[in-house]
């Protein structure tokens, strides 16, 4: 994926993290999905959009844009800006309670999201799965502690992140979380690639919530954690 081809899409107003097109970006080149202009993609926590956006223009697919924190409104807004009103639909759900069709997806997308509402056992077989097609896949790419330091999220990060520190998962643990289903071929998770790249986008934005990563960067963020990516093939 040529993520240059992208790059307007990237700023302060829509980036709300480190840079999930850059993360999105290793997905897609790691898993190419052949997709058709039918097919249904469901992008959960899509925050700002530009990872719809993205998952749009690169498969051709008609694409779901979720997010509880975004207004269905004001995505549509920007939708319409980037000419994409008719491929992508913005919804606003809780990712715990969505009310789509049973086997709706052919594909899902999570992008620096699913830690903050999946991290426990279960979740994917309750509230992700029943949505999946046959034969669906599942791609996920969210932030999380690196395998070495599995069980130490809280002494390692409750500096920078506080309370919210347990949500930082190895990319074991998160396959353990994952589980089994009669319906998952397989599950991967690692360590992602494009760690440095995706943090330095992030951290070179004057936003106030860069602006106080910054100064964990050196000494928490970047010797402890990680990207963690994770493919779930169905059957």
């Amino acid at each position: 994926m040529d993520i240059s081809r992208y790059k307007r899409y990237i700023s302060k107003e829509t980036m709300m993290g480190p840079d999930s097109i850059t993360i999105l970006a290793e997905l897609i080149d790691r898993y190419p999905l052949q997709s058709s202009a039918d097919d249904l993609i469901l992008d959960l926590g899509c925050g700002m959009g530009s990872t719809s956006f993205v998952i749009a223009k690169e498969t051709g697919a008609k694409v779901y844009a979720n997010d509880l924190w975004v207004s269905a409104e004001e995505n549509e807004k920007r939708f319409a800006q980037w000419g994409i009103s008719g491929q992508v639909t913005p919804v606003c759900e809780d990712a715990g309670d969505l009310h789509f069709q049973k086997k709706r997806f052919n594909a899902l997308f999570s992008i620096d999201s699913y830690h903050y509402f999946a991290g426990y056992e279960g979740f994917f077989q309750e509230k992700i799965l029943p949505f999946m097609k046959d034969r669906g896949v599942v791609l996920i790419g969210i932030p999380g502690l690196k395998d070495e330091y599995t069980g130490r999220a809280g002494e390692l990060l409750s500096e920078w992140l506080g309370d919210d520190a347990h949500m930082f998962k190895s990319p074991t643990r998160w396959k353990e979380l994952i589980g089994s289903h009669d319906r998952i071929e397989m599950v991967e998770t690692w360590e992602m690639d494009r760690f440095e790249e995706a943090w330095s986008e992030w951290l070179a934005t004057d936003n106030e919530f860069a602006r106080g990563d910054r100064q964990y960067f050196e000494r928490i963020i970047r010797p402890y954690t990680c990207f963690v990516g994770i493919y779930i093939k169905l059957k």
